[in-house]
This record gives structure tokens, sequence and C-alpha cells, in this order.
């Protein structure tokens, strides 16, 4: 389909799809014990024609749809929009998780799980990282500007500590707390107590509700509370149990710690780049809060979509990636007045074509890049990413409640 467009993975990756095994580990009792035998009852609700990427994308349209949404009723990410919209955006990023835990049953359900559902999976969940992210973000009044955006790399750089790990470890692990279901379940409560109360409910400070704690957090709001707490537990929880697993598997490979740890310097140059520039004091936040967010939320992406890549075909691990170069520049430009007194380069009407050229860039480059890859593992494997062949659904409809279970 896409001829013109250049080799998205290597004849040597392909050939590395022989040696890939699906392994994960979920330790959340909510998860166990409640929303596994709940997916497994929703996954006998979807057609056995049905493939698998398939739920995973419709299960994205849903997100989709309350973004849009949110660009009708509350641009500004402030504004109460009508209480039934905070409705929508918990139960559609509860379809989400829905659809994105019942793939995989479905999958076993047809006999049809390959390397190619697990990327396509987790490029989905790379996506949703920044379109969920903006959607609470809405849902706690967060606004235009700093805390949205911190708020949607929070969830970003959790995604690719996640993946990272993964890549080293073999194992997608997720604790007794995790974020792809106890941190959903409280993004999902907040956004209903939107819908009740309104969300300018969190936008109250802490200290009227709990007055002991003025002394600590002053005029603090509930909102803003979150979000800190959100950063405490990626920097003192997730990254360095991420890395410390890392190491830990290291020692038993005979990889070096260094190196490994050193491959996740692209992103932090992203990020860290990212970070300066929107706080730069231009017309990042909030002129283009949104914008910025889908960019920078899309770029890193397509970072953790290439790192998922090498390790289901059991290549090296990417050591660079160019999208960091418009981020890099972008902060460079923004910072140059400061660091050597000069006249802004930027201006408002500037830096927003700038903003806006970066984020239809990545999203196009992202589209052409994953429907190429998508393309050369269907080739390669011998199937489709959308429809399971008829014969093959033949083979597997017998009973699949054991299966399911798994």
């Amino acid at each position: 389909m896409l001829e013109w467009y250049p080799e998205a993975v290597s004849e040597e990756a392909l050939n590395g799809l022989k040696k890939y095994k699906y392994s994960a580990i979920d330790l959340s009792p909510i998860s166990r014990y409640i929303l596994q035998p709940y997916w497994t009852w929703a996954a006998t609700l979807f057609p056995i024609w049905m493939a698998p990427n398939l739920i995973t994308l419709l299960g994205f349209v849903f997100v989709l749809f309350n973004f849009f949404l949110l660009l009708v009723y509350t641009p500004d990410l402030y504004t109460p929009g009508p209480s039934w919209i905070y409705f929508s955006f918990g139960i559609g990023l509860w379809l989400y998780s829905t659809f994105d835990n019942v793939d995989g049953k479905q999958a076993r359900r047809t006999g049809s799980s390959s390397p190619l559902g697990e990327l396509f999976d987790h490029g989905v969940d790379a996506l949703n990282c920044t379109t969920g992210a903006l959607l609470n973000a809405a849902g706690l009044c967060l606004g235009l500007g700093d805390w949205s955006l911190l708020s949607v790399g929070i969830a970003a750089t959790a995604f690719f500590f996640s993946t990272w790990e993964t890549y080293y470890t073999g194992t997608l692990f997720l604790g007794y707390i995790n974020g792809p279901t106890e941190g959903l379940l409280i993004s999902i409560s907040s956004l209903f107590i939107s819908g009740i109360f309104g969300p300018q409910v969190w936008t109250t400070a802490v200290s009227q509700v709990l007055p002991f704690l003025k002394p600590l957090l002053g005029e603090l709001s509930f909102a803003h509370f979150a979000v800190g707490n959100m950063l405490l537990l990626l920097i003192f929880t997730q990254i360095p149990v991420s890395i410390l697993r890392v190491i830990e598997v290291c020692g038993k490979k005979n990889i070096s710690v260094t190196s490994a740890l050193f491959t996740t310097v692209p992103y932090l140059v992203m990020a860290s780049s990212a970070f300066f520039w929107a706080t730069a004091g231009t017309h990042v936040a909030p002129d283009n809060t949104i914008v910025f967010a889908l960019a920078w939320g899309f770029a890193i992406g397509r970072i953790n979509a290439l790192i998922i890549l090498n390790h289901v075909t059991h290549i090296e691990y990417p050591s660079y990636n160019f999208l960091v170069v418009p981020f890099a520049f972008g902060a460079f430009v923004a910072r140059a007045p400061q660091l050597f007194g000069i006249a802004p380069i930027f201006n408002a009407h500037t830096e927003s074509v700038y903003i806006w050229i970066t984020f239809l860039f990545i999203t196009i480059e992202y589209i052409l890049w994953a429907v190429k890859v998508v393309e050369q593992f269907c080739d390669h494997l011998n199937i489709k990413c959308f429809t399971i062949p008829y014969k093959h659904l033949l083979k597997s409809a017998s009973p699949v409640r054991g299966r399911l279970e798994d």
C-alpha cells in the first residue's frame, strides 16, 4: 500500500519475530479478582469474526470522540461544560480500557494472537496517554498552561519507563497498584465527580476542607494537589522500580547497566526540551497548550512504539530518534533571548506556526510509519490486521471459555 515509503522494519527484525513470546505480570488484586472476570465476560459479547486489533481501534474511537467533545465544550480545559460530557469522558475511558483488555482474550479465543497484536495494542495505548491526560485535565479544571502540560508529561513518562523496562526484562510488569488499573479507576471516578458536582469543585483549596494542612499546602487546590501527587509517585516509585528491575535483569543477562541506562537519554532530552520550551514564557502556554501537548505526546508515543517494535522483533534498542530535534530546536529558540541577551526570535504567530508544523509533521510521520510497519508485519506473518480469515475462524469456533480465562 505504501510502496513509496521506506521500509520501516528490516529483514533481520522480521526474522526475529519467530522468537516472540508474550509475557506479562499483573499483581493488582482489583485486576485479578474483579476486572479479569468482567473482561472474560465482556469478551463473550464480541462476535467471533471481529479481529482483536479492530477491537483495540474501536476502543480508542471512544477516547477520540470525547476529545472532540472537549474541543467543542471546554477547549480552555477550565470553563465548565455541560455535566454530561464528564460522564461521557469517564465512560469513554472505561470502554477504552475494556476493549483494550478484551482484545487479548479475543486473540486467544480466535487463535489469532501475534506480535502485531502487542505492537498495535501498546501503540494505541501510547497515544491514549496524551488524549486521556487532556480529558482528565479538563475534568480537573487545570486550564491551558503548565499544569495540563505537566499532567500529560507525567502520563507519557510513566508509559515510557514501563515500555523501557519491558524491553530489557521481556515482561510487562504491573504492580499491586498500577496506572492501567487503579490509576484509570481514579481518573474515571474524578470525572464522574466532575459530572455530579461540576469540575470547579477541584479548584477548591485543600486547606478549606482540611485546615490543618494549610501550613504545608497553603492555597493549593485539589486539582494541583492531585497532579503533584502523581508527580511524586512517578519520581519516587515507578521510575526507581523500573530502573531497579532493569539493573537486576542486566546482571542476569550480562548486559552493561550503563549502556541500558544510557538508552533513556533520547527520551530525557526530548522531555527536557519540551519542559524548557514550555516554561520559557513565550507562547506555548497558554496559547498552544493542546496542540503542543499532542505534538509532544505523539512524539513520545512514536518513541515508545519503536521500542515495542524492537522488543517484539528482538533487535537492538533504538538509541536515537530524530523527533528529538524539533523540540530541542524549539527550546533553544525560545530560551536564546534569556541565554544570550538577544531579541526574541519567536513572536506569537511564528511560534504558533512552528508548533503546528511540528504537530502535523509528527502526526503524519507516525501514521505513515505505523501503516508501513503493520503492512510489513502482515506480509511477513501472512495475516490481516483488521480481519480474521473465515477458514481460520472455523478452526477456532470451539468452546472457548477456558482460553478466555487464561
